[in-house]
């Protein structure tokens, strides 16, 4: 098991974020199996390696043999909806949202990611997000309970862009404790963490390109997850 065992770092709730209508690929891509084991459990297992409690975004009840299922709370709402039920969902303060359609992010990028987020002190963060040079990866998140209600308020408002509640929240968050947007909403380059695991001796997570982007290939056609199978080896779970 990878997970980093410090007491510097709080207990995390795990949310598989597989409610999508996987309307190109022409089924539940959750259940599509990937190098033999469905994407829903590849996640669920990622997650159960880091997470004191994994649970599954999604109204499928096909997928409650793998975690306990979380439904939305606002129907179409997309991505925002599952993540707004996931926080009160959840009983614990921190929590990882791990898309189904991304099997190559390695375990040890998350784990470090967690740790250099939320070790303490954590300070003013509650959200953080991966970016590979401009490119977000929104719906991959570390995100803190309190960030609910503004997510909420949006969703009441029929507002479902992921980013633009994350930051209009950060805002509000920061107006409400006279600090800075950007200290709540923490954006962390995923080369910034390759570099520092490689000076601190850790393992070399670039591919053979040098470059990390492929980790976050989401698998929405066919043509895309027949692609994937070419790289089962490249799979942690």
């Amino acid at each position: 098991m990878w997970r980093r065992e410090s007491k510097d770092v709080p207990p995390l709730g795990g949310y598989v974020l597989a409610g999508g209508r996987s309307s190109r690929m022409g089924r539940d891509k959750a259940l599509l199996p990937l190098a033999g084991k469905p994407l829903v459990e590849r996640a669920a297992r990622k997650l159960q390696r880091l997470c004191a409690k994994v649970r599954v975004l999604s109204g499928n009840s096909e997928l409650a043999v793998y975690a306990p299922l979380v439904r939305d709370n606002f129907a179409d709402s997309g991505p925002l909806g599952g993540i707004e039920a996931a926080l009160l969902d959840s009983e614990l303060a921190w929590n990882l949202i791990l898309p189904v359609d991304m099997p190559f992010v390695p375990t040890r990028l998350l784990e470090d990611w967690i740790y250099l987020v939320l070790r303490e002190p954590i300070g003013d963060v509650r959200v953080s997000m991966l970016l590979v040079g401009a490119q977000a990866y929104p719906t991959l998140l570390l995100i803190h309970w309190e960030m609910r209600p503004y997510l909420r308020a949006d969703l009441e408002m029929g507002r479902f862009k992921v980013v633009a509640s994350l930051e209009s929240a950060a805002m509000a968050i920061a107006a409400e404790r006279g600090g800075q947007p950007e200290r709540v909403f923490r954006r962390v380059q995923c080369d910034d963490l390759v570099s520092q695991s490689e000076r601190n001796g850790g393992a070399i997570w670039k591919d053979a390109t040098g470059g990390c982007l492929d980790w976050f290939a989401n698998l929405n056609t066919p043509e895309e997850f027949a692609a994937a199978e070419r790289h089962g080896e490249a799979l942690d779970a």
